[in-house]
């Protein structure tokens, strides 16, 4: 059980330095983001939407509890990060440029798939008790 508990906050933690890095830089309006941005064709006023929802993102992955939650931000990072390498090779960039969100996304599906059962979404079916059984009659 403590190689499981390891196994999602390494990840977990070195994903979260990075997308605060990130939301942080574009909160900021860094000057290569900037360029980045712009390079692919997006407007400068979205890094401010990203870099909040990145911030916000990162917030609820850390934070207790709140697995419905948890599950929006894995999908929202999930689409911002397959979003940035297919913009990166629709821009005609090298294929080397996907590889930092490849690398990323990597990071979030391993955090997803370790994460403890505290911070994982239960579906109603699983948590309702077993009904009796059905039986059929001839």
């Amino acid at each position: 059980m403590k190689n499981r508990h390891v196994s999602y906050w390494i990840p977990t933690a070195l994903f979260a330095l990075a997308m605060t890095m990130s939301g942080l830089g574009a909160l900021t309006r860094q000057a290569p983001m900037v360029a980045g941005y712009t390079h692919l064709g997006y407007p400068v006023y979205f890094m401010t939407i990203l870099g909040a929802a990145k911030l916000l993102g990162v917030g609820t992955l850390l934070a207790p509890g709140l697995p419905r939650l948890k599950e929006w931000a894995y999908a929202g990072f999930t689409i911002n990060l397959a979003s940035a390498a297919l913009s990166h090779l629709a821009a005609g960039d090298p294929p080397g440029t996907a590889l930092a969100p490849v690398v990323l996304l990597g990071l979030l599906l391993t955090s997803w798939y370790f994460r403890p059962g505290s911070r994982t979404l239960v579906s109603p079916a699983a948590a309702e008790p077993a009904g009796r059984p059905i039986v059929a009659t001839a």
